[in-house]
């Protein structure tokens, strides 16, 4: 979701699958594989968490002022757009305030893409295997749309193992000074919540999370693929050239279809936040609000989550905090990615396949 969070972070697929359909590819044949497949997927997962903290810190105050706008209690608004938002927090919890939430957030990298990184290598062979039994060839290999398929289930799997992570870190980030209680930290943080509110509070909000990748994912194929087409035919402004699109081109065609799947899964991703604020005692007072307006949000299940919100705050709530999201999607640290990706692969970036551009977004 749009995310991990829809998210991209923790967003439903990651280019980690695509090191993963490579070390597949390379062991094929190999009962084991051997030190230096071993040493590469470790360089990869390295590499990948580097990259990944890298441009998560760079976007950190966007993502945290996204989940403020979010969550905030619509009777006693602080953060106003993205502008004054930041200036808020700028003001009132100075440069560290910026940056709530994201040590919590990059910890959660290593572990997410390594569980995505395995995961998707059983889940492409389970669908390969249907694949081949329903078109009764024995040698068929994954398409780009069944790789799609083998990337969200891991997706999937990778967010639900490390889903309490998130689900603490979204509480790390909207505590502010004047909280009535603070979390010291994501260790303190799980085991608080763990001993006040049980196992299953670690959890609020993975359903909308779940369900949101299927829109995102699907749509962010079916854009990509569908602007790749019309360039290659149309042709407009240079753009193209012996029919072949540029890195250049291809990242911003995944800029603009993961900004598509992104707007379109935003809801779950808002819904996704509010039910994990829930229960939570000593909320802080972003949540509850000040004085008159002071009151814990109550949901019983995300559907209850929705009607509420869409009643008491309108439709429009159910996209507060798009446009700092939209700018953090949009932030050039895409190139960032690749380049490390590509230095463990040991490839130069425009070498880097075709069907690859599908998953740089996630």
């Amino acid at each position: 979701m749009a995310s991990e969070d829809v998210k991209p972070s923790e967003k439903a697929v990651s280019t980690f699958v695509n090191l993963a359909e490579e070390a597949k590819l390379a062991r094929e044949g190999v009962k084991a594989p051997s030190s230096h497949a071993v040493l590469s997927i470790c360089k990869s997962l390295v590499a990948g968490g580097v990259a990944g903290g890298v441009s998560r810190t760079a976007v950190a105050p966007l993502e945290r002022l996204k989940i403020l706008l979010q969550v905030q209690n619509p009777h006693n608004i602080k953060y106003n757009g993205t502008i004054q938002g930041l200036k808020y927090i700028w003001r009132t919890e100075g440069f560290r305030g910026l940056f709530k939430g994201n040590g919590t957030n990059c910890a959660r990298i290593v572990p997410n893409s390594a569980v995505k990184f395995f995961s998707y290598e059983q889940a492409s062979k389970a669908i390969l295997l249907m694949y081949q039994q329903q078109t009764g060839n024995e040698n068929a290999q994954l398409t780009p749309l069944l790789r799609l398929g083998a990337g969200a289930c891991a997706g999937i799997i990778a967010m639900s193992a490390t889903y309490p992570m998130d689900m603490v870190r979204g509480r790390l980030t909207v505590q502010t000074e004047k909280s009535p209680y603070q979390y010291r930290g994501m260790f303190h943080a799980l085991s608080t919540v763990l001993r006040e509110e049980g196992p299953r509070a670690l959890y609020k909000g993975w359903l909308p999370s779940v369900i949101g990748v299927v829109p995102y994912v699907g749509l962010n194929f079916a854009v990509y693929e569908s602007l790749k087409d019309w360039l290659i035919k149309a042709r407009p402004f240079g753009l193209i050239e012996d029919s072949e699109l540029s890195v250049t081109t291809r990242l911003a065609c995944g800029a603009a279809a993961g900004t598509v799947g992104q707007t379109v899964a935003y809801p779950l991703d808002v819904i996704r936040r509010r039910m994990q604020m829930v229960g939570w005692k000593d909320a802080a007072s972003i949540i509850k609000g000040d004085g008159m307006a002071k009151t814990a949000p109550e949901y019983n299940g995300m559907i209850d989550a929705f009607r509420k919100t869409v009643r008491y705050e309108g439709f429009g709530a159910l996209y507060k905090g798009l446009v700092p999201n939209s700018v953090k999607i949009l932030y050039p640290t895409l190139n960032v990615q690749l380049r490390i990706q590509s230095l463990a692969e040991g490839q130069p970036g425009n070498a880097i396949p075709e069907w690859k551009f599908t998953w740089i977004l996630s």
